[in-house]
């Protein structure tokens, strides 16, 4: 009897032992874990800003923890293959910019379900088209940075009757620098044309895409040398002769050298931030085929094998609410992705930014151009294309056919010796090519 009462005792210790063991995982299913790998927000300030004032509350508000995971391009897209070959996946959730996920398209689900839930919002049509790889929704709209106009207010009372801000033509933008110049008796037009400029991102993300539909294959076209014959006879005498030494054009906007300018956000910023009641951020002009602009656009996708796929999900929704937009804006400089974030911002500098950003990719006739990948370490030639053929045609005053068929060479000669395809708003041809070289 004994010996009876010790097994039953044993197996009562046994099963309250398993009972016990079995509550591990439950208690590790409520407090769950998933795993965020992002080539964005890498840097250690950035990151610590990530996990202590994003994450942490995401946490206490769901109960599910998030480990960041920082990563270059390449330990991405490896981390991803390895993960396909094995069958299995450990990443949840991936962040990344739009060349990124055409690079590891082939790993990660279509998350148009997921968009789908996302109420109280709203994302900018190209945006969502540029998340649209090999015939899936790779990624939502994260977070940007762009290029965009920047005027003080004291130019408003010259636009051009008719015009609105935030639907510029650029023949408008001439007529309203010829305004400021009849008045001010100097150019007040400013775009960066210093060593250091941005120059080169003007022509090939704003200029070509607004005049010809196109960023490399028409560089040659008929449209491409009325193009230049616009800048170079209309717009360029508008522009102040002090941009030729200048990198960045907030100084100029500060001291009144310019009342109206172009450049990245970056070097805009610190004239509202110095006088925010001063000046007004706007979208770039249009031309016959939309308002080109570049788009340097972040986003969040999940991989095909994410062991967490509703938990990844619920971190998607939690990123782009606008208030969290705001919080990102804020912390580390990343413009909002969705519009309702714009006006969410506290009044200053970023305000001002946030809303100009947001209206340029929120246009009608929004065309979104990208910097071109594939390049790798000849990435400074493309730009070297577009600057030089500036120069030679808008300050030089060279012949436009010559220059074009020789710079329109070079550029088909980079395309095709690196094997890189051709950014938007060009089709994806790889290697992209220039219509006109060799007969084609």
């Amino acid at each position: 009897m004994a010996r009876l009462k010790w097994l039953g005792l044993a197996l009562l210790a046994l099963g309250l032992a398993l009972s016990v063991g079995s509550m591990g995982p439950v208690a590790f299913s409520q407090g769950q874990k998933i795993v965020w790998v992002s080539t964005q927000l890498v840097p250690i300030q950035e990151a610590e800003f990530v996990r202590n004032e994003i994450l942490k509350p995401f946490t206490e508000e769901t109960g599910i923890e998030v480990e960041f995971i920082g990563a270059e391009y390449g330990e991405l897209f490896t981390r991803l293959e390895g993960e396909a070959r094995a069958g299995r996946g450990s990443t949840d959730l991936v962040g990344g910019l739009q060349g990124d996920f055409v690079g590891i398209a082939q790993f990660m689900s279509d998350i148009s379900d997921v968009l789908a839930g996302l109420t109280g919002r709203t994302f900018a049509e190209g945006d969502l088209q540029l998340g649209q790889i090999e015939g899936k929704q790779v990624f939502v709209p994260w977070m940007r940075a762009t290029y965009l106009m920047m005027a003080n207010k004291k130019a408003l009372d010259y636009l051009p009757e008719g015009a609105d801000l935030n639907a510029l033509t650029y023949e408008q933008l001439v007529a309203w620098g010829q305004a400021l110049q009849e008045a001010t008796g100097e150019p007040k037009l400013g775009i960066p044309a210093g060593p250091r400029s941005l120059l080169h991102r003007f022509v090939h993300g704003y200029a070509y895409p607004s005049f010809t539909g196109s960023t490399v294959k028409k560089f040659m076209s008929d449209e491409a040398a009325a193009m230049w014959e616009f800048l170079r006879d209309q717009l360029w005498p508008q522009v102040h002769p002090a941009v030729a030494t200048a990198d960045s054009m907030d100084t100029l906007l500060l001291e009144g050298t310019v009342w109206v300018a172009w450049d990245h956000t970056a070097r805009l910023k610190q004239a509202p931030v110095e006088r925010p009641d001063d000046f007004v951020a706007f979208p770039a002009p249009a031309a016959a085929y939309g308002r080109g602009y570049i788009a340097i656009l972040a986003g969040l996708g999940i991989p095909e094998l994410a062991p967490n796929r509703d938990a990844a999900a619920q971190l998607i929704e939690y990123l782009t609410r606008p208030e969290t937009q705001v919080k990102i804006l804020q912390g580390v400089g990343f413009f909002p992705s969705v519009a309702e974030a714009a006006g969410a911002v506290p009044p200053g500098a970023l305000r001002v930014l946030a809303e100009g950003v947001s209206n340029q990719a929120g246009a009608a006739d929004a065309l979104p151009a990208l910097i071109p990948g594939g390049l790798g370490p000849r990435g400074g030639d493309f730009g070297a294309i577009y600057r030089d053929t500036f120069i030679r045609i808008v300050i030089n005053g060279e012949d436009i056919p010559t220059v074009l068929q020789q710079q329109g060479q070079l550029l088909h000669e980079l395309f095709q010796e690196t094997g890189a395809a051709c950014p938007l708003p060009d089709p994806p041809e790889q290697p992209c090519s220039v219509e006109g070289v060799g007969g084609m």
